[in-house]
């Protein structure tokens, strides 16, 4: 970790990589932006995973007095990961041919069948607690009518991936057991919400004379206004969902790994460890004395003890952690590996053929129906998940580490 500070920023940036040179430069510039807020509590945190978002760099961590930030959140509101280990060898399974290949590739085939990925949703109303709660505290959201039918629509899209870097993998540990990771978040309804009231800021941004410049595009709201008060309302409704959307996908999953490999031995499959996080979120939280509201974009809390998953890229190595609770870095982690290469740098630098090739010299079965844009998230277009690690020692401990057996992506 190195840290900046000079007459360009009103507080500290601390980073959790070797150089300056190891950041580009967008990222480094929205990390100044952030730096010269207002009301920045202490210090600005950049995870090593960190590259350049919209407004904030993704793999950023920041704890703002009394405001919140819509695009220090994202707009993918709630976006995180969902794990559960099983009993099973894979060693054990993976030869077992069924009537669709292999059992991995049968188990790969009948989650794509199960699971909505990309735009897909499901064609009726699926069960949602969270929603349901919803429609009976409608007080709570009825101010803001061009989000309502947003609460409706979601009941269509719980138990669903979606695309991007959304994926479901089947993974092997290193005593060699099958584990379930997923990574999806609160799909359409975390991002009308981010737009919606970033917009909203914005304008109030305009009339109050604010000295955050607009290019910044970190627009805020204080939380004790009506707007912050309902972007909150809202945020915390789509993180949420977010998480019942995960824990709906794992129980598809577990449900299909289970039938299959019963079907075709004599063991009972059991599911345990079982996590839910998020990284893209924002929470009130108390660091040095005071009450904050952390943000996190791309990244994940990492209180002492406390277990969470950091993936890796498609083909590539994930880690189960337990935190550190390092209070420098506000007690946070990286989410995943960061990004390289842009999505159309990546296409651009990788074949599909090259990336096809990489998946099965390691074994990787894949279960995508377009394979035309799979160098996006192909292992080349992200960092070296184990240099990241290297990085965070001080922000958490591995607890397992996990290789991709199969994977679903949108």
């Amino acid at each position: 970790m190195f840290v900046i500070a000079n007459e360009n920023t009103k507080v500290p940036m601390k980073i959790w990589l070797s150089g300056a040179d190891k950041i580009e430069e967008s990222c480094l510039e929205q990390a100044y932006h952030l730096a010269n807020l207002p009301f920045i509590h202490k210090w600005v945190c950049l995870m090593p995973d960190t590259h350049t978002g919209k407004g904030m760099p993704i793999g950023g961590v920041i704890a703002t007095k009394d405001v919140i930030i819509p695009n220090a959140v994202g707009s993918d509101i709630g976006c995180g990961m969902v794990f559960a280990a099983t009993n099973i060898k894979v060693e054990d399974i993976k030869e077992i041919q069924t009537g669709n290949g292999t059992m991995i590739q049968s188990m790969i085939g009948n989650i794509m069948r199960s699971v909505p990925v990309g735009t897909n949703k499901f064609k009726t109303k699926q069960e949602s607690a969270i929603l349901t709660k919803a429609e009976e505290e409608m007080e709570k959201y009825n101010k803001n009518v061009e989000l309502i039918h947003l609460i409706e629509e979601a009941y269509y899209q719980v138990g669903t991936l979606g695309g991007g870097n959304h994926f479901i993998e089947l993974q092997e540990d290193e005593e060699g057991y099958l584990c379930i990771m997923i990574h999806s978040g609160s799909r359409h309804l975390g991002k009308e919400i981010c737009d919606y009231f970033h917009n909203k800021a914005r304008e109030l941004n305009v009339q109050w004379y604010s000295s955050v410049p607009e290019e910044y595009r970190l627009a805020f709201l204080p939380v004790n206004t009506k707007r912050g008060e309902e972007y909150i309302n809202w945020m915390n409704l789509a993180l949420d969902y977010a998480e019942e959307n995960r824990a709906c996908m794992l129980e598809s999953v577990c449900k299909i790994v289970k039938e299959q490999i019963e079907k075709y031995t004599n063991v009972s499959v059991e599911f345990t460890d079982h996590i839910n996080c998020h990284h893209n979120y924002a929470a009130l939280e108390n660091h040095y004395g005071e009450n904050v509201w952390v943000h996190r974009k791309g990244a994940t809390r990492a209180r002492e003890g406390e277990r969470a998953v950091i993936p890796g890229a498609m083909g590539s190595y994930s880690y189960v952690v337990e935190g550190k609770g390092n209070p420098i870095a506000f007690c946070s982690s990286s989410h995943g590996a960061g990004r390289n290469y842009s999505r159309t740098g990546a296409k651009e630098n990788f074949s599909v053929e090259k990336v096809m090739v990489d998946l099965k010299e390691q074994g990787v079965i894949l279960g995508k129906r377009n394979k035309n844009d799979v160098a996006e998230e192909c292992r080349f277009a992200y960092k070296d998940i184990n240099e990241v690690m290297e990085q965070q020692k001080d922000l958490v401990t591995p607890v397992r580490k996990l290789k991709t057996v199969g994977v679903v992506k949108g």
